[in-house]
């Protein structure tokens, strides 16, 4: 796996996360090293890699350097119970085999039972002086407070559709793949600001391609997407009142294997765009969110009533809901398009 590969070992191969490794190489230069980090954020922006990269910088280890038992890594979606955390307790209490530091990384931290939580809060109120605590996470709004007001919280941000290409250009020429810039530009787009899904993606699509040039057309077809200027030819369409058009548009695109509920999450992403843009022209582009379809945005917010847009996102988004108990895959599609129109 391409991620596997060119997941970032070095604090300088982090993307997207200045913030983040600014104050952490910030505490590590100082020697304030905190005994618990919450890590939280979007999947596939780099908090477990983050996560890895400064546990060894804390132990004094080079990026190649192995903590042995020292660094363990708990996954809490399968280990999620009280006695998960009391051998977690005991394992902490061991003085570290070699390091400074024993490290533990908990991925999905969110997913401890209540129980388990409280006894990981005591473990945090009274940590062995030698145990550094990461914690990640997707969901921090179910950590309970106690827990959250006892960790260095960091925020980790979704990668922008430029810092992905250009991750992937950089994997694209390392293993010498012949790959159409815009096919680039699509994987990127269609990651949804989580570069290990793009990297994940371009993987796929170079054992389809088997030595082939992979085009946009290729991403497309193997991915599932949809075609470049679909989502603005279909608003338009709604927005019109052409409702036998706008269906035989959706036919089409399920006809050719798009995946339903990537077309539902992409119109509420293209709608919300342009609703943004219609309240701040400028308000895209300072969020580092604008994309290629930035010209058909712009146009589309000028020509589009604002309470019809907040009509549209609301219908795409409760079909994108009913998508997983509908029979029938555009069902929920068909029916937000027709009551638009």
């Amino acid at each position: 796996m391409l991620y596997r590969t060119y997941r970032p070992a070095t604090w300088s191969e982090v993307v997207g996360q200045e913030h983040v490794v600014r104050t952490l190489q910030g505490a590590l230069s100082s020697g304030r090293i905190g005994h618990a980090y919450l890590f939280a954020g979007p999947r596939g922006t780099g908090k477990t890699t983050v996560a890895r990269i400064f546990a060894k910088a804390a132990m004094g280890l080079k990026p190649d350097g192995d903590p042995g038992m020292d660094l363990v890594e708990i996954d809490a979606a399968s280990n999620r119970g009280i006695d998960d955390v009391r051998q977690l307790k005991e394992t902490a209490a061991s003085s570290p085999a070699l390091m400074p530091y024993k490290v533990f990384i908990v991925d999905e931290v969110h997913m401890l039972s209540k129980d388990a939580f409280n006894a990981l809060l005591k473990l945090l109120e009274e940590p062995p002086a030698h145990a550094l605590f990461i914690l990640a996470t997707t969901e921090p709004h179910k950590i309970i407070p106690t827990v959250l007001s006892r960790v260095q919280r960091f925020d980790f941000r979704k990668l922008t559709q430029a810092q992905i290409t250009t991750k992937l250009a950089y994997i694209v020429k390392k293993e010498k793949l012949d790959v159409e810039p815009d096919a680039l530009a699509t994987m990127a787009a269609a990651a949804d600001g989580a570069v290990r899904d793009a990297e994940v993606m371009l993987t796929k699509l170079v054992s389809h391609a088997d030595g082939a040039r992979i085009t946009t057309a290729t991403v497309q077809s193997v991915l599932g997407l949809v075609p470049q200027g679909w989502y603005d030819r279909l608003v338009r369409l709604v927005a019109a009142h052409d409702r036998v058009t706008a269906l035989r548009e959706l036919a089409d695109v399920a006809q050719n294997g798009a995946d339903m509920d990537h077309v539902a999450r992409g119109l509420v992403e293209f709608l919300r765009q342009v609703m943004l843009t219609k309240i701040d022209p400028g308000i895209l582009a300072s969020a580092g969110l604008a994309d290629v379809r930035e010209a058909a945005v712009k146009a589309l917010a000028a020509g589009l009533d604002g309470a019809w847009l907040v009509r549209a996102i609301t219908a795409f988004t409760n079909a994108r809901g009913q998508l997983r108990s509908s029979t029938i895959p555009t069902l929920p599609l068909e029916l937000a398009i027709i009551e638009l129109v």
